[in-house]
């Protein structure tokens, strides 16, 4: 949600009250736990040497639901950053809007099976939040069509082969992931999302076909075109919800 960087700023925009200043403190990396020295380490890091005379704990435990205690530290949760959002103190870039696209996307990722998936899927979804929106946009996709190969070649494997020649006859059969990359990502998904394969369904398929491969060629490749918040948070939303959630 917020860089070290972003916390000097937000801090000494205007006097906050404790409860919210720690709150802004747990926003930095929002994702990792943070143990009292950690939030001490933050405070004084931007500026505000007095957080080590603070009760810490006291005051979070009091903070009414906006921030919960876990094994490894203190987490700020979804109340609590909206509380953030509202102090009207986050850096340009840094909106309530975007800070909310942004939660729905974490609360989504954490409901995926693989932790390793889980962490691939943080590392886009903080690529917007940081404003990186081709990043994200790139990165996502790649980790999705990995996943959506892993899938064929597990399980698939035969008959997408079948398929591939049977659409085109000078396809050489796959037989480890790396064959795959040979077709193109557009024919990948009309196989994938059709008899007798059928990984996918065929919604799922044109909207992986006409919009995210489409957004991902368009940011993947130096050229004039921008694009917002709004478009890469339905990117990677789409993904999570169709592909990531489902096949990892």
């Amino acid at each position: 949600m917020l860089t070290e960087a972003d916390l000097v700023e937000c801090l000494h925009k205007r006097r906050l009250p404790r409860r919210d200043a720690l709150l802004l403190i747990l926003s930095v990396d929002a994702q990792k736990p943070k143990e009292v020295a950690d939030i001490k380490r933050l405070g004084r890091g931007a500026g505000m040497p007095e957080i080590n005379k603070w009760n810490m704990s006291d005051i979070l435990r009091h903070a009414k639901g906006l921030a919960v205690r876990m094994r490894e530290g203190w987490m700020i949760t979804s109340g609590g950053k909206d509380i953030v959002g509202s102090l009207n103190i986050l850096p340009e870039g840094k909106s309530v809007k975007k800070v909310h696209f942004a939660q729905t996307l974490h609360k989504a990722a954490k409901k995926i099976a693989s932790s390793d998936t889980v962490a691939f899927v943080e590392e886009a979804i903080n690529c917007f939040e940081g404003g990186l929106y081709r990043s994200a946009v790139v990165l996502s996709w790649v980790g999705a069509v990995s996943l959506l190969q892993d899938q064929v070649i597990a399980h698939h494997l035969s008959t997408f082969n079948s398929e591939a020649q049977r659409r085109d006859a000078n396809w050489k059969q796959a037989k480890i992931k790396d064959d795959l990359s040979r077709m193109k990502e557009s024919e990948f998904l009309d196989i994938i999302g059709s008899p007798p394969v059928s990984l996918i369904g065929k919604n799922v398929k044109e909207e992986l076909k006409n919009n995210c491969l489409q957004l991902r060629n368009a940011c993947g490749h130096p050229s004039s075109f921008t694009l917002g918040e709004n478009r890469v948070a339905a990117h990677l939303e789409v993904l999570i919800l169709n592909v990531f959630s489902k096949f990892s």
